[in-house]
């Protein structure tokens, strides 16, 4: 089975070289990627652009908007991405910028960091960039759930500020990372609710094959279960990592274990199609 993974990174940030190093043990390199993910059958994947500058660390209130990947000085060819979206720099020149950088062939969509940045998913200043994915047909991907970082703050990241957006921009098609993990049973409804909301299964554990086999045994997800029968969406769900706090091999299995298998062509593939229609040409 072909796979897309819908949610990983390739951008120079230290907390992901320090998990890929203690955590995950991942070689979190271009050489490292092309090999993990070709033993994987993983065709594709849509890496979301974060930056970060020395003065400050990622949350970055200094990074420049359109933030792209930055991990290597080439880009695989099996990577296409979403450029990331910082708040702080949303003036007509940083549109002028993201506009630019979405008219790009390899760019498929846009990602706004709720939680690591202090502002709801309906707040005004995001506005201009629901009318950019709009105009040019991309959709808008959303951290939602706990965030990476203990300067995030978890009320905006919860998924339920989605809901506002959803119905206000009915044209543009948005997908919530992680599920909005832990509060999976809110993403759930949204998914249920919403005929343009989507999720990922991304950064729901992070560490290694032992360490997810563990959670699977402890009945760690037993709250993940619960959503994904609750909303009876397969058709809604994409398969992601968030690499590189995975092993790519081991989650997709995990997944397909979570995930009945009618539903694995959907989830694994044909959904990441239908919401990212700009990567059709980069598919084999």
């Amino acid at each position: 089975m072909k796979i897309i993974d819908a949610h990983i990174h390739f951008s120079d940030i230290q907390s992901f070289h320090q998990t890929a190093k203690e955590q995950s043990f991942v070689d979190y390199s271009y050489k490292g990627y092309v090999k993990e993910f070709n033993e994987a059958n993983v065709v594709l994947s849509i890496a979301m652009g974060v930056t970060e500058t020395p003065n400050m660390g990622f949350p970055d209130y200094h990074s420049v908007t359109p933030m792209g990947i930055d991990l290597a000085d080439s880009i695989p060819e099996q990577i296409v991405y979403c450029p990331g979206i910082n708040p702080y720099d949303l003036n007509e020149e940083a549109l002028l910028r993201l506009e630019k950088e979405i008219q790009k062939p390899n760019v498929v969509g846009m990602k706004i960091y709720l939680g690591y940045y202090p502002f709801y998913a309906y707040d005004e200043v995001y506005e201009p960039v629901y009318q950019l994915a709009e105009k040019y047909g991309l959709p808008i991907v959303f951290h939602t759930g706990d965030t990476y970082s203990e300067r995030g703050l978890l009320k905006y990241s919860h998924p339920l500020t989605i809901d506002e957006v959803a119905v206000k921009h009915r044209k543009v098609n948005f997908m919530m990372a992680h599920f909005g993990d832990p509060w999976t049973l809110t993403g759930a409804e949204l998914i249920y609710k919403n005929s343009n909301v989507y999720a990922d299964l991304s950064g729901l554990i992070v560490g290694t094959e032992k360490d997810l086999k563990k959670r699977s045994e402890d009945r760690f997800f037993d709250h993940l279960r619960h959503a994904l029968v609750f909303s009876d969406s397969y058709d809604k769900l994409l398969f992601g990592t968030d690499w590189p706090l995975i092993p790519v091999g081991p989650y997709i299995e995990f997944i397909k274990n979570l995930i009945p298998e009618e539903h694995h062509e959907d989830v694994f593939y044909n959904t990441a199609l239908k919401i990212f229609p700009k990567i059709k040409p980069f598919l084999p």
